[in-house]
């Protein structure tokens, strides 16, 4: 999943050398020059450098621009800060917030963008992922600006349904969960017919994909002042079941050797998978398909209610930069500013940040999804934070999902599973708020 989020690209030796060329503090500070770290591919890059030469014109300044791929950059920026060459103005995800603050790698940049930005006009969310007040994430001090917010939508293959003769869903109203089954069901077949199965229902991760279940379930990761992990409930574990069942009982998904041979996102590629997830970031991707397809809700639990995550990377500014305005400025500038923002929508890496920018960009979008109105009720409405988003590492998240392998092969059931895995993520989850100081 993560390698779909940000396409890899080669790092920039010239680039990388900026950080390490100085003897301290910010990289590259010398009154008049900022660096600018982030990771992303060919496309954000060339979004990037036009709106930043627009940006240096503005306020004559030289920005350097430091580019590597997703899977180095957290490796890259933690050098970087370790060798005390922190670039001015960096990506920070939501994860990292509270260790920085707390070790004094970012700005509280909360006055400047109070005084300059009309919060009203921003996604809430993608702000309130980097406030912090010292206890816990959401609330508190700004110190980082959204890069951007990603809504984690659902998506279903419409050429598929109209081969098949089932009535396409409704956008408003979701499936339940065995109404999704039922169709899904429908669409598993041996479309040949030479005895074995090449079109499925769905196809979904379990590290990406479990949330939206367990959350329409009534469950949930941790209690409201995130100190007790909350995954051995009965809502959880029917969530977590159901999951598994799909395979396991339903066999609404390929099989464990099917998925081998060939992985279920290049499934939905060539048009073998009915319902699969789909981010912003897949959108200018999809759009080359050779199947229609559109986005709906996920399907719903016990609650009745769909739910799902959304993602954001923030952008952060460093706390020994000799620039501090400059750089908040520029912060401030790539979340914000429509010309800026407008690069990187039509690079088609991202929804804008900006509401009424969304919203035109929702009402002109002549390429597909047709309905790109989803990703913005996520947004507003009901998308949340990653578990592992709020608090201060991810160990005790990760531990979940790193023995769940025989729950979803139906080897244990998930309320066994959960009982034994939830004694340990306590243990990670208490460490976690002992070292951020939390009691």
């Amino acid at each position: 999943m993560k390698s779909r989020i940000l396409a890899v690209t080669a790092v920039s030796a010239v680039a990388l050398a900026t950080i390490t060329g100085c003897s301290s503090g910010a990289a590259g500070s010398d009154g008049d020059t900022i660096t600018f770290m982030f990771r992303g591919n060919d496309a954000e890059k060339a979004a990037y450098t036009a709106a930043i030469e627009q940006f240096e014109k503005d306020h004559d300044v030289d920005v350097k621009i430091i580019m590597t791929t997703a899977d180095e950059y957290s490796t890259k920026l933690k050098a970087a800060i370790t060798g005390k060459q922190i670039p001015d103005v960096f990506y920070i995800d939501p994860g990292s917030v509270q260790a920085y603050v707390k070790s004094g790698i970012v700005k509280d940049i909360t006055d400047k963008v109070e005084e300059s930005v009309d919060l009203d006009n921003i996604w809430e969310y993608g702000v309130d992922s980097y406030r912090f007040d010292g206890k816990l994430m959401g609330q508190g001090a700004i110190y980082a600006m959204p890069k951007d917010i990603g809504p984690f939508s659902f998506g279903y293959n419409k050429t598929m349904f109209d081969a098949a003769g089932i009535p396409l869903p409704d956008p408003e109203t979701p499936y339940t969960w065995a109404e999704f089954v039922d169709v899904a069901k429908k669409l598993t077949l041996d479309t040949n017919a030479d005895g074995t199965l090449d079109q499925w229902g769905t196809g979904l991760n379990v590290q990406w994909n479990l949330q939206p279940f367990v959350w329409s379930n009534g469950g949930d990761w941790l209690n409201e002042d995130r100190t007790k992990v909350t995954v051995d409930t009965p809502e959880f574990a029917e969530a977590l079941q159901f999951f598994a069942d799909m395979s396991n009982v339903e066999k609404v998904t390929p099989s464990t050797s099917d998925a081998q041979t060939l992985d279920t996102y290049q499934r939905w590629m060539q048009g073998q998978i009915g319902f699969f997830p789909v981010g912003p970031w897949d959108v200018p991707t999809y759009e080359k398909l050779d199947f229609e397809w559109d986005l709906i809700p996920y399907p719903v639990g016990a609650t009745g209610e769909t739910a799902t995550w959304t993602g954001t990377l923030g952008i952060a500014v460093a706390e020994t930069t000799k620039n501090a305005d400059i750089a908040t400025e520029l912060a401030i500038y790539l979340s914000t500013d429509p010309t800026a923002q407008q690069s990187l929508v039509d690079a088609g890496v991202q929804v804008p940040n900006l509401k009424d920018m969304a919203d035109e960009w929702v009402a002109s979008a002549t390429l597909p999804p047709a309905n790109k109105q989803e990703f913005l009720d996520i947004a507003n409405e009901y998308g949340r934070a990653l578990p592992a988003n709020t608090t201060y590492s991810a160990e005790w998240y990760d531990e979940l999902f790193k023995n769940i392998q025989p729950v979803l092969d139906g080897e244990q059931s998930a309320e066994d599973y959960l009982a034994e895995v939830q004694p340990r993520m306590q243990q990670l989850l208490d460490k976690a708020n002992a070292d951020a100081g939390i009691g």
